[in-house]
């Protein structure tokens, strides 16, 4: 399951924001994309950088601390004959977007 907590993105991170994305489009608010957690970070995708398999993301903690990070793509792929990939950035805490968000791969383990 995804992470519940949502963020506003603060205006002067926002017109910074939109001036690094590829498609100048930035949502003003973003949910949380890693699975479900309490502690650490948490980090809203805003959309792709221009540079091939990096993105642009929001991150905030519990103490106020919020920023803009340029990550590189996960490079993680489902196993199977159709995989799919991890929509999120390399490194990141807990499973991946496959693990954590299709409930019919969590049942069957797959």
């Amino acid at each position: 399951m995804r992470c519940s907590h949502w963020r506003r993105v603060p205006p002067g991170l926002l017109r910074e924001a939109w001036d690094q994305v590829a498609s100048g489009c930035v949502d003003r608010v973003v949910r949380c994309q890693l699975a479900a957690h309490d502690a650490g970070p948490h980090h809203g995708f805003l959309d792709d950088l221009g540079t091939y398999g990096t993105a642009l993301w929001l991150r905030w903690g519990g103490a106020g601390e919020v920023g803009l990070a340029a990550l590189p793509d996960c490079p993680a792929v489902a196993p199977g004959s159709d995989p799919d990939a991890c929509c999120l950035f390399a490194g990141h805490a807990g499973g991946h977007t496959w693990e954590s968000l299709d409930p019919r791969r969590q049942a069957t383990g797959t």
